[in-house]
């Protein structure tokens, strides 16, 4: 069986990539793994291992460096992807920077160099080539289409000019290093907005007007906190019923995922209406996102069994989970809320977490038989 290998002692780079922290990494293990590798992806992988270190990450098929070089990310892949701009070759050696790729130049840079990669919401950008300086090139010249310096008619032949003098030994700029300072992640990533109506926004996510609605309603976030926080309960419970109705379970525990992810999906439904109902935007404050994160740890638990193991588990996970959302409505939701027709969303929902605890309750009764 073929298992990745987690490589330990991380190595931390200078700015230019030229220092190499101490690392606990056996390089014969590396060299274990790249010796079946194709002939030039294992080049790569030592030309840059000679100039970075050990990598921090190694499978089968790559070899992965962090922060090196002033670089997100450093990639070498046992794949050769033919790629004929500007002259035929392959591709194994990929360079990501953080940055923020307008969303109007996205075409213009593919367009350039049909091995870039771009990740909006990450806030990415990737060049893959064979040699590190073309990787490099790649990058500048992309900063230069999205600053308008250059078309991508320009930039094309800018890459072909330069991959010239980088072959003749005139080491050009544009080949030695990168020409720009790469982004902060904060600033570069993009996460992009809503477009089903009535979805909850992240607070920072939210323009100025909305954020003084959400200021309006108290300093906890008032009935636009509440409704985000029910939408978050059904979701987690959607996400766990889902779970539940892959495994080898009894009929009965099937039918009760079934339910509830009915019900708690309709419940969604319901809260994304009410409101655009009652001119309210649901916000993901740092408490609604605590029981989202809440929801999927204990999930996560659950799910590497099957069987009787699984039932147990889950119907277990529903009934403190639904004991805890009755607690939740009744001592924090129901008291804070302002607005009639969230109260009633409230008492509606509390409903059906009721009969989705004694159901549980009932279906664990069963098993103890």
């Amino acid at each position: 069986m073929v298992c990745a290998l987690l490589l330990a002692g991380a190595m931390n780079a200078s700015a230019q990539g030229n220092m190499r922290a101490p690392t606990s990494v056996d390089r014969p293990a590396i060299d274990r793994l790249i010796a079946p590798w194709a002939s030039r992806p294992r080049l790569g992988a030592e030309e840059m291992m000679a100039k970075y270190g050990m990598p921090q990450e190694a499978t089968p098929d790559r070899l992965i460096w962090h922060n090196a070089g002033g670089f997100k990310r450093i990639a070498v892949m046992n794949l050769e992807t033919p790629h004929d701009f500007p002259m035929p070759h392959v591709d194994f050696l990929e360079h990501t920077v953080t940055y923020n790729v307008p969303q109007g130049k996205v075409g213009a840079l593919i367009e350039f160099d049909a091995s870039s990669t771009i990740n909006r919401t990450v806030g990415e950008l990737s060049a893959r080539c064979d040699l590190e300086g073309h990787n490099i090139l790649t990058l500048n010249l992309d900063h230069d289409i999205v600053m308008g310096r250059k078309t991508v008619a320009q930039a094309r032949k800018a890459f072909g000019d330069n991959v010239r003098a980088d072959v003749m030994g005139r080491h050009p700029a544009y080949v030695e290093g990168l020409l720009f300072k790469p982004q902060m992640p904060a600033t570069a990533a993009f996460s992009d907005k809503p477009v089903v109506p009535g979805s909850p926004e992240r607070g920072n996510d939210m323009d100025a007007s909305a954020k003084a609605k959400v200021a309006a309603n108290g300093a906890k976030g008032g009935d636009a906190e509440i409704v985000a926080t029910v939408f978050a309960v059904d979701l987690n419970e959607v996400l766990a019923s889902s779970e539940a109705q892959k495994k080898q379970v009894s009929p009965a525990v099937m039918s009760y995922a079934k339910m509830l992810h009915e019900d708690h999906g309709a419940n969604m439904d319901v809260g994304l209406k009410l409101g655009q109902q009652i001119g309210l935007t649901p916000v993901i404050t740092p408490a609604v996102e605590a029981v989202q994160v809440k929801g999927a740890a204990e999930l996560a638990a659950i799910v590497p069994l099957d069987g009787t193991a699984f039932e147990r588990a889950y119907l277990a996970m529903m009934i403190k989970g639904h004991q805890g959302v009755l607690a939740m409505i009744d001592g924090q939701l129901m008291p804070a809320a302002r607005n009639a027709a969230l109260k009633q969303h409230l008492t509606h929902s509390r409903e059906h977490v009721a009969k989705h605890l004694a159901d549980a309750q009932r279906l664990q009764g069963m098993q103890g038989r």
